[in-house]
């Protein structure tokens, strides 16, 4: 099996979020589940997808993270697709179907930007009981004062293939000073139902929006890029007023892990239908062969 550590979402190496990527060939059929969560052992990487071509322009995608099989994973989404480019199993520009425990999903390449289709977003809940304010922000490492001003904006469980909390902070240094207490936030993702917390500043001096992602019930205390949890934020800022419909946001993850990633969604409406796709550009770091 061919195998590729791929840096996503950025255009340099050392930046974005890291993911490895096993190619199946053709005639070949997915290892075992266990050998696949071995593999993803061993690599260490939040997230590898393994991918088999399954018709002319349709790619069936399993991702695991060290821990478990997970349905969707943003960032080694575009890795793969990056490969398929790279190694000339598909084109440098055009639109394939990448089928995935989330669903059948579209993905695009533009002249070597990768864009991908999110789940149809839905929100889950919004969380505005104080007790239970209190211990989310508290297990962020966060008081009362680092909440939004006067808590106009209030977390809420949004997914677009994964479900993930999205957290508003006031500033963009109340982001910077989150300290989680991992441990209680695995416990607490694991009541909740979800991967776990996104936390974004409302406001930033560049217009762009600062994000941080973390998933410590899955082995994941802190991610350099999330395409889904991106896409769960894209839609919580349309369901406050703060993204319009036909636009386009750029966000930033990974500063605080010094792997400094920008990720792009837009939002569109076709057929009174929402519709999400996150993307961004990806370099492969290394390559090899898997002999199993």
């Amino acid at each position: 099996m061919k195998c590729y550590i791929v840096h996503a979402f950025s255009d340099t190496a050392f930046g974005g979020n890291p993911a490895g990527v096993i190619v199946i060939e053709p005639e070949g059929n997915f290892p075992p589940e266990e050998i696949m969560m071995k593999i993803a052992a061993e690599l260490r990487y939040s997230e590898t997808a393994f991918v088999k071509q399954i018709g002319s322009n349709v790619f069936h995608t399993r991702y695991f993270t060290p821990k478990a099989e997970v349905e969707l994973c943003g960032h080694a989404t575009i890795a793969t697709f990056h490969v398929l480019s790279e190694t000339g199993l598909i084109a440098q520009t055009g639109r394939y179907v990448n089928r995935t425990l989330a669903g059948n999903l579209h993905v695009e390449l533009q002249n070597g930007a990768i864009f991908m289709e999110m789940a149809s977003p839905v929100s889950l809940g919004i969380i505005e009981r104080t007790d239970h304010l209190k211990r989310l922000y508290a297990v962020m490492g966060l008081t009362e004062e680092n909440w939004t001003p006067d808590q106009i904006y209030l977390p809420e469980i949004i997914s677009t293939g994964l479900p993930d909390i999205i957290l508003p902070v006031k500033d963009q240094a109340t982001l910077e000073a989150i300290r989680p207490d991992f441990a209680g936030l695995a416990e607490l993702s694991s009541e909740m139902e979800v991967v776990g917390v996104h936390a974004f500043a409302l406001a930033a001096d560049d217009g762009m929006i600062h994000c941080r992602n973390f998933a410590p019930l899955y082995g994941i205390d802190e991610e350099a890029a999330t395409g889904t949890a991106n896409g769960a934020l894209t839609y919580y800022l349309y369901r406050h007023q703060l993204l319009a419909v036909e636009s386009e946001a750029v966000f930033i993850q990974g500063e605080a892990m010094k792997r400094p990633s920008q990720i792009i969604s837009r939002l569109k409406l076709t057929d009174k239908q929402l519709s999400i796709v996150v993307g961004g550009n990806a370099v492969i770091f290394a390559s090899g062969t898997i002999h199993i």
